[in-house]
């Protein structure tokens, strides 16, 4: 059975034996291509660069609602944002992770939505998909969404209830599951975990976040996404695990365009060779 890790940093991680060692591990595990994650300019950048020199590996760019703290910073960040415009390659498979976060304080709500609504177009004028980072600020989420009609995207690392997850599947939205399943919910986040459909969900690690609750105490890694691939087959109980397998890895490579994507590069670099 073959598994993606739809959404990780591994680009930006100093693994103690080495990312080459973290990617043989995931080879081996059975997860044969990776999606790796930026969160700023920077990042993403690094994202592109890694995706490019490693085989199954794939880049997002975009800048985290962390990266703006304040007002004053937002134009900024709005300027530097522009520069995502020239990091599309074919390995480039969406633009992520941005979104929404008012979970830490202090924030401004303003140049977040602000820095948001901008990578929403690029996305547009990319025309790529969108990995979603939304943590308790779903008020002010769906209606900036709804404002850019035909966006494509999933909502990475889902924790929320099921109002937030009808509201994504009624948006077409597919949905990220990670090692947070395997962790003790709340009654809201079970009823919301019971009721993604197989046809909407990708899986992923957020490496080197969100270690399952069995590898707790160690540095979370792309050949883990297992652990979360083994949850939902326990999930889909009247599957097989090689259909819940197959789905959850067709759904990312369908977002993400991942076998047209490779094909691209595969014929970039022979013209370069």
């Amino acid at each position: 059975m073959r598994l993606v890790d739809s959404h990780c940093h591994l680009h930006s991680t100093d693994y103690d034996d080495g990312q080459e060692s973290v990617l043989e591990r995931a080879r081996a595990a059975g997860v044969d291509r990776v999606v790796c994650v930026g969160t700023d300019l920077e990042d993403s950048k690094l994202a592109v660069k890694f995706a490019a020199e490693h085989e199954g590996v794939f880049a997002t760019i975009g800048a985290h609602p962390h990266d703006v703290r304040d007002n004053d910073k937002s134009a900024e960040k709005l300027e530097d944002i522009d520069q995502l415009l020239g990091l599309k390659t074919p390995k480039t498979v969406a633009v992520g992770e941005i979104g929404l976060d008012y979970h830490f304080k202090p924030y401004s709500r303003e140049a977040q939505i602000q820095l948001f609504e901008r990578q929403l177009q690029i996305a547009r004028e990319l025309d790529l998909p969108i990995v979603f980072h939304v943590r308790e600020a779903y008020e002010d989420f769906w209606p900036v969404v709804d404002n850019f009609k035909g966006i494509r995207g999933v909502l990475h690392s889902f924790s929320d209830g099921l109002a937030a997850l009808n509201e994504g599947l009624k948006r077409g939205f597919y949905i990220g599951i990670n090692g947070i399943v395997t962790y003790r919910k709340t009654p809201e986040q079970a009823e919301a975990f019971a009721n993604i459909p197989l046809e909407k969900m990708m899986l992923e690690t957020d490496a080197p976040y969100l270690t399952p609750s069995s590898l707790h105490g160690t540095v979370n890694e792309p050949a883990n996404v297992g652990l979360v691939f083994e949850w939902a087959a326990k999930h889909f109980a009247n599957m097989s695990p090689a259909d819940v397998a197959n789905t959850t890895t067709k759904n990312t490579e369908e977002l993400f365009n991942l076998n047209a994507r490779e094909r691209g590069f595969s014929k970039s670099t022979r013209k370069h060779a």
